[in-house]
């Protein structure tokens, strides 16, 4: 499976920003999708995840404010950011658990789109 993640950039503190991260290629079924990200000398952190019941976690430190969602139709997990503050500053980087056709658990990682919150 290979991830396109898109919607990354430059935004001012309190700004919004909504990031998409595609599927494509053969499988059998995708499970969880999420988000992750890291900060510059940080270790990578969960964000938000959103398994195929769309149930969903998220961090502490985005509740209230990030929204997770999936679109299977299209094979795509969204993320909406709102009221970001430069604390969110980080590469995000999307991951999908997922099945192939021999019912095999595996997970990808997406190449990772830019966040910068800075006036």
């Amino acid at each position: 499976v290979q991830l396109q993640a898109s919607g990354g950039g430059l935004v001012q503190p309190g700004g919004s920003l909504r990031l998409s991260c595609a599927a494509s290629g053969t499988f059998f079924s995708i499970n969880s999708m999420g988000w992750y990200r890291q900060a510059p000398g940080k270790q990578r952190e969960l964000v938000a995840t959103i398994t195929s019941g769309t149930n969903t976690n998220y961090a502490d430190s985005v509740k209230g404010r990030f929204t997770i969602s999936r679109d299977n139709a299209k094979n795509t997990v969204y993320l909406q950011m709102n009221t970001l503050t430069p604390e969110d500053t980080a590469v995000y980087y999307c991951n999908v658990a997922y099945m192939d056709w021999a019912r095999r658990p595996f997970g990808s990682w997406g190449q990772g789109t830019l966040v910068t919150v800075s006036s």
